[in-house]
């Protein structure tokens, strides 16, 4: 593998990465910092990194859906999901377990097809029917304690293209990408 630290990945957690077909991921605390921001307005903004967004870009150049599954409703997030090419994109979801259901249903994929990361609560049931379960590294302990997989960074600072990455080399894609960039 081309990364070094995922030698450190148990066996178990990287044969969970090569069957992912789609990786979904929480927003609030996953792929943002988990703060919300607001202005004098009341208007919402959000802060995304871009090391997560080609992380997301490369799952889905190599084949891998990706999706967004979160309870908050945000117009920041539409405009990040359009501009990474999201096409599986709920918000508004209490129930994150029977909105994964239904994703993978319209895509005719199995559960253990798919990763979810998520970092609170409200993750735990749609993480519990997930192949892999991924937790930020600033998860809540319950969630991190039911997690396949633990990320070094934390959410918004770069966990998704950690996953990303994680998910690549797994699949035997990692030294590709690394090369397509030389």
């Amino acid at each position: 593998m081309a990364y070094t630290h995922y030698t450190e990945i148990p066996a178990d957690v990287l044969a969970r990465a090569a069957r992912i077909r789609v990786v979904v991921f929480d927003v609030d605390g996953t792929l943002t910092d988990g703060r919300l921001w607001y202005a004098e307005d009341g208007r919402e903004t959000k802060v995304f990194h871009v090391h997560d967004g080609l992380g997301l870009k490369r799952l889905q150049e190599n084949g891998i859906k990706v999706a967004i599954i979160t309870a908050r409703i945000s117009h920041p997030v539409s405009l990040r999901a359009e501009e990474l090419g999201i096409q599986h994109v709920y918000q508004g979801q209490k129930d994150k377990r029977a909105t994964l259901n239904a994703l993978l249903e319209a895509l005719h994929l199995e559960p253990a097809e798919a990763a979810f990361v998520g970092d609170d609560l409200p993750d735990l049931p749609a993480m519990g029917i997930s192949g892999l379960a991924v937790a930020v590294a600033n998860a809540h302990p319950w969630v991190a304690e039911r997690a396949h997989w633990r990320t070094r960074l934390t959410g918004g600072y770069g966990a998704a293209r950690e996953v990303a990455d994680m998910i690549l080399a797994a699949q035997g894609k990692a030294e590709a990408e690394r090369d397509r960039w030389l």
